[in-house]
């Protein structure tokens, strides 16, 4: 984008952790290992959802979808970030620090839809249940699930255009490990006021409003889980509830603490970890908390490997 008067930046460089060249070191390793991980596990839940009949209903469809995000999600970021922490300084192109802009917003922007319609499915299947078959039929799954993509799509569209519609001149690096709304504008050397009011009141309906909608069925779902007869039930079901609670939380605080003051205060080794929080650690977690303490979903798998262990046997 080049501009009369302005030595115009056509590259960035993404610094990471350059300060700490041992810190990056260990941590490339640890990110490689959390990347291959995020990857086997929403892999394993995409296979299993995809093959299993018995799983094509909402509760495990949505979490097909969430998988598919986090992958997504994993992809935009995990790859350059590791080329990042394996160097002093990465170059990223304009073009490439777009493109990244614009997937981890749609990405985002998706998840924080979809636990939304995920939160709801669960209240409506646990505090009405007679009536979930007709509140969350197929039509109504479908509307859920386009209304995330779609919104994802249209979150990033409007915000990555926004950002790289101002002029970038002087400084070209990027003190961050991936290309981020906030550390990005940072350099751009145009008034920015109406984009962070935009942002502010876009990170209220996108991040705030689901989070806020969420912890409600929650509340809800916790007071009929109290009225549940059995102890043993009550006990499992709180401590499900507790896990995606904690998942929500991280990711919903991290992300809004992040994008509510594009150019806040925080010190930039402090806006690193909480990016880290919601695009490396709910990746990551997501399939654990919402699989593998899913009784179903460990049945299936145990039924799967020990398909292949007699197939191997015999």
């Amino acid at each position: 984008m080049k501009r009369q008067n302005q030595s115009s930046v056509f590259d960035f460089i993404l610094l990471g952790f350059s300060n700490f060249p041992e810190l990056q070191r260990q941590l490339f390793w640890v990110f490689l290992v959390d990347y291959l991980v995020t990857l086997l596990g929403n892999a394993i839940i995409i296979a299993v959802i995809s093959l299993e009949q018995s799983f094509h209903v909402p509760m495990y469809l949505f979490l097909l979808n969430l998988s598919l995000v986090e992958v997504g999600f994993s992809a935009v970021i995990m790859p350059e970030m590791l080329v990042v922490l394996s160097s002093e300084k990465t170059t990223i192109t304009f073009a490439g620090c777009f493109s990244q802009m614009y997937f981890i917003l749609l990405f985002g922007g998706t998840e924080c839809f979809l636990l939304g319609a995920m939160a709801y499915d669960r209240f409506a299947a646990i505090c009405h249940p007679l009536s979930y078959p007709v509140t969350m039929n197929k039509r109504v799954f479908l509307n859920l699930v386009m209304f995330s993509w779609v919104s994802g799509i249209t979150v990033a569209t409007v915000q990555t255009s926004w950002v790289f519609s101002f002029p970038f001149c002087g400084n070209n690096e990027i003190n961050h490990l991936f290309c981020e709304t906030p550390p990005v504008l940072e350099l751009a050397c145009a008034d920015t006021f109406l984009f962070e009011i935009y942002a502010f009141t876009g990170t209220i309906l996108i991040v705030m409003v689901p989070f806020v909608l969420i912890l409600l069925s929650y509340i809800r779902i916790l007071f009929a889980i109290l009225k549940m007869p059995s102890t043993t039930g009550r006990q499992k079901a709180f401590s499900t509830c507790a896990s995606h609670l904690t998942s929500v939380t991280l990711f919903y605080g991290t992300a809004s603490m992040t994008y509510l003051q594009p150019k806040s205060g925080y010190a930039p080794e402090t806006k690193k970890l909480m990016s880290l929080a919601y695009t490396l650690l709910t990746p990551l977690l997501n399939p654990l908390i919402y699989s593998l303490r899913n009784s179903e979903m460990k049945k299936v798998l145990l039924k799967v490997w020990r398909r292949k262990v007699d197939l191997h046997t015999f």
